[in-house]
């Protein structure tokens, strides 16, 4: 996976609660307003409408839509299937971000309108980036008023561990086997990445680094269902917990588990395979 935008750092944008929306406050990413969609100003009845849709919940017709690009100035162009994924994917993006930073609340219910109306977006892209979260269990579907973020304990972080190790210790002892140190040397330098994105004290900066190194590692097997497999559990290892331990990994625990990459390479490299066990076993357990 290469590294996406990281749109956790600077400020976030604050939605005060809607109402009977159920939404509480919602705070996503300042950066991603205006991902590359133009709205016209509407009057102030279409102001009103579109307020009253998002305090309702997921029932709304007033959705914006996405513009049609010209081909060399020409009227060929069609409807921008690619922008539109692209659009979808900024915001899918920014809502991973907003989940491993706490942003989007853990048994909070947030709807696409109004998650729309905080990125400068229809509803459309956000509610199809939230089917997706749904689909990685990040968040369930509230029956007319939109999606809440998944609440998790420590006991589902043992689990999502307990199987991650299952599936990857016996692939990287195998690797640890037959790939060459030259192969292996080849990676310090996403280690060396990781650790710096550790050192920043952002966890989504972070996230999204560890993620990269460890679809790196896997890739070398060669079997694309595992490294799919894997960074699934990965990504649902990184969500937060409910409670004060939702943000309780400080920039020291950040930095500890990236120096563990490093660790782990130079284990890989001397085929120490004692070593590789024990520390992607430990690796997992602190995720």
């Amino acid at each position: 996976m290469t590294a996406s935008t990281d749109t956790s750092g600077g400020g976030a944008v604050k939605q005060g609660a809607q109402g009977s929306a159920g939404t509480g406050d919602v705070r996503v990413p300042a950066q991603v307003r205006g991902v590359g969609l133009e709205r016209d100003v509407p009057g102030a009845a279409g102001s009103a409408g579109a307020a009253g849709s998002a305090v309702r919940g997921e029932h709304t017709h007033s959705e914006v839509p996405i513009p049609c690009p010209r081909e060399g100035g020409g009227e060929r162009g069609a409807r921008a299937v690619v922008q539109r994924a692209s659009v979808r994917g900024q915001i899918l993006d920014a809502l991973r971000t907003a989940l491993v930073t706490g942003e989007l609340r853990p048994g909070e219910v947030y709807s696409g309108p109004a998650l729309g109306e905080r990125f400068g977006v229809s509803a459309t892209p956000v509610r199809e980036a939230m089917q997706q979260l749904a689909l990685e269990g990040a968040v369930e579907v509230v029956p007319n008023r939109g999606f809440r973020v998944v609440e998790r304990g420590a006991s589902e972080l043992a689990e999502l561990a307990e199987v991650r190790a299952l599936i990857e210790v016996p692939v990287m002892l195998r690797l640890a086997r037959t790939v060459s140190a030259e192969r292996w040397a080849e990676l310090r330098p996403l280690a060396e990445a990781s650790v710096r994105a550790a050192s920043s004290g952002c966890r989504a900066t972070y996230a999204e680094s560890d993620r990269v190194f460890h679809r790196a590692l896997l890739s070398l097997s060669g079997n694309r269902q595992l490294v799919q497999i894997a960074e699934d559990l990965h990504r649902r290892a990184q969500w937060p917990l409910v409670g004060a331990a939702a943000l309780s990994r400080g920039r020291a625990e950040l930095v500890a588990d990236a120096a563990e990459h490093l660790a782990l390479l130079d284990a890989l490299i001397a085929q120490d395979l004692d070593v590789v066990r024990a520390l992607v076993g430990e690796h997992f357990a602190g995720a």
